[in-house]
């Protein structure tokens, strides 16, 4: 009886601890093969290339090309690419903008521990793989109202702690204008005050985490 080619798998994670955490759980599995490891985004563009992986894992956040740029990049090269974002963010923007560029599965880290190879499998069979709390997040906010580039500039000024009159000023526009865009932030948002509406896009991935709220 022949034995099955295990699933060969990239790793492209900024943090080395982690890798070697994934790299070990691999390393018990009998059908899955870790065959390389990358450390940002461009590497794990090269690694790719280089490799031809089965199952890719890309975390969103790294140095010189994030997660979801060298996913495009590798699926503009290979569209049939099999692709599972690794994160520890679980907002619903960063997770529609993976799924859009072409992620199947979006893997949090805080459930690697009982997730990890299943979805590996799941996705080197050609299956997708998003969290039951990511779908929820998706389904709850996919109908509303995307903010405009001119009003997440406005919002991560205010996230930094500028006013009004600095945002007005940073931007070259009125403070009017800054107000105006404010408004409708918190309206599109649901949120109550700045300071809301600052943590509802953090939550939901329109802001960088770690911004001073």
């Amino acid at each position: 009886m022949s034995i099955a080619t295990p699933i060969r798998v990239l790793v492209a994670d900024d943090h080395p601890l982690l890798r070697e955490g994934i790299a070990a759980v691999l390393a018990a599995q009998a059908d899955i093969e870790l065959v390389g490891e990358a450390g940002d985004g461009q590497e794990a563009l090269d690694c790719f290339r280089r490799l031809r992986p089965d199952v890719t894992l890309m975390d969103l956040q790294m140095p010189r090309m994030t997660g979801i740029e060298s996913i495009q990049a590798i699926r503009s090269e290979c569209p049939d690419a099999r692709i599972a974002i690794l994160t520890t963010y679980r907002g619903d923007v960063r997770a529609l903008h993976a799924i859009q560029a072409g992620a199947q599965a979006y893997l949090l880290k805080s459930s690697l521990r009982k997730e990890l190879v299943e979805t590996i499998r799941q996705v080197a069979a050609g299956k997708r793989h998003i969290p039951p709390e990511i779908a929820a997040e998706l389904a709850e906010h996919i109908g509303q109202q995307c903010l405009s580039a001119r009003e997440v500039e406005v919002l991560q000024a205010a996230a930094l702690g500028y006013s009004n009159r600095d945002i007005a000023l940073q931007l070259r526009i009125t403070e009017d204008t800054v107000k105006g865009h404010m408004r409708l932030v918190m309206d599109k948002l649901g949120a109550n005050n700045r300071t809301h509406a600052v943590a509802i896009a953090v939550q939901r991935g329109v802001l960088e985490v770690g911004l001073p709220l």
